[in-house]
């Protein structure tokens, strides 16, 4: 039985970068509080008529090059921003790849998407039905998120990441360990977009805040350190490793003190956290894949290094993965680009 090893890794933000000062005055806070409260001083937006499938070909490009592959037998995309409700938005992208014929699919799990999709196509290289899988998350949230609501209009930004997968040894660099998913219904009203499903239409008759995500930030906080520390602790007995084995944990960046709280209670030294929760935000199912990049252009990454992946969203969703880091470039030129602020 094949293991799941990493072959490649990319990224992508759009262009506009939009700073705290658009934030401050409309939702009567302050630069400083943003930052403080959540941890980030600018989010990247998509311009106008861009969607989530644009961002995900992006990603999936850089990542492709970044493996040195031409093609894929599987893509798999981990998103809350689908192109549409019907159909799949990863076909498309698969096709705008130019993997016409590759099996593709979407993925739902918010912001534990990502972790999500590794491990199903981690079943599918087990189980000899694929060589290798593009795992793409993509969001854009600024598409459902209420610019008036202070709960959630500063938090999150627009981006994609993407690994490649391929069938290897488990004792490659780079070789999947372990995983943990987890999932919690009773509590699914926690965040939420209320309007667009079948449960309720988004007909003209539907008030606009209703297409919009809704988050109970309390409540969100403590399940998600809770849940994201007991999951991440479960992957390591899996893998035979102790937290004290981890060289670096790569959480969702959902805000700072969410952050703050899973090393502390999973007794990881903050050195050891990869952060670029300042300059990109919350992007949801493309946290996890983004971090890492921005983890490797710095150097935080090194070969054969532990690495505990983790991510926490609605649903109740989450998951965590233990994997060790192999020798690969990242290719996420948007990533380190300096740009001017809105």
């Amino acid at each position: 039985m094949s293991a799941t090893v990493i072959a490649g890794l990319g990224g992508y933000v759009p262009p506009r970068a939009v700073g705290n000062e658009t934030f401050a005055a409309r939702l009567g806070v302050t630069d400083e509080w943003i930052r403080s409260r959540i941890g980030t001083s600018r989010r990247h937006f998509a311009g106008e008529g861009v969607a989530t499938a644009a961002l995900a070909v992006e990603a999936g490009r850089c990542a492709l090059a970044s493996a040195g592959y031409e093609t894929c037998d599987v893509v798999l995309l981990a998103t809350t921003t689908p192109d549409r409700t019907c159909p799949a938005t990863a076909p498309e992208v698969a096709w705008r790849l130019g993997l016409e014929t590759a099996a593709a699919c979407d993925v739902s799990a918010v912001c534990a998407g990502f972790v999500y999709a590794i491990s199903l196509a981690r079943g599918l290289i087990a189980a000899g039905d694929a060589r290798s899988v593009l795992v793409i998350g993509a969001e854009a949230v600024s598409t459902i998120v209420d610019p008036d609501d202070r709960a959630t209009a500063a938090v999150f930004g627009d981006g994609a990441g993407a690994l490649v997968l391929r069938a290897g040894a488990p004792d490659e660099s780079g070789a999947v360990v372990g995983v943990d998913l987890g999932s919690d219904g009773a509590h699914s009203d926690l965040l939420q977009v209320p309007a667009g499903g079948s449960r309720l239409p988004a007909t003209p008759d539907v008030p606009q805040r209703d297409r919009f995500m809704i988050m109970n930030g309390p409540e969100i906080y403590r399940h998600a350190v809770r849940r994201m520390a007991s999951s991440s602790r479960k992957v390591l007995d899996r893998a035979g490793w102790r937290t004290s084995d981890i060289e670096v944990l790569v959480v969702h960046q959902a805000n700072r003190r969410i952050l703050g709280a899973v090393a502390r209670d999973l007794d990881i030294p903050a050195q050891r956290v990869a952060r670029n929760l300042e300059r990109v935000g919350n992007t949801s199912a493309a946290s996890i894949p983004l971090a890492l990049s921005h983890a490797a252009d710095e150097g935080l990454l090194t070969a054969d290094a532990r690495v505990l992946l983790t991510a926490f969203g609605g649903g109740l969703s989450w998951g965590s993965v233990a994997l060790t880091w192999p020798t690969v470039t990242v290719v996420a030129p948007t990533l380190f680009a300096d740009r001017t602020s809105d």
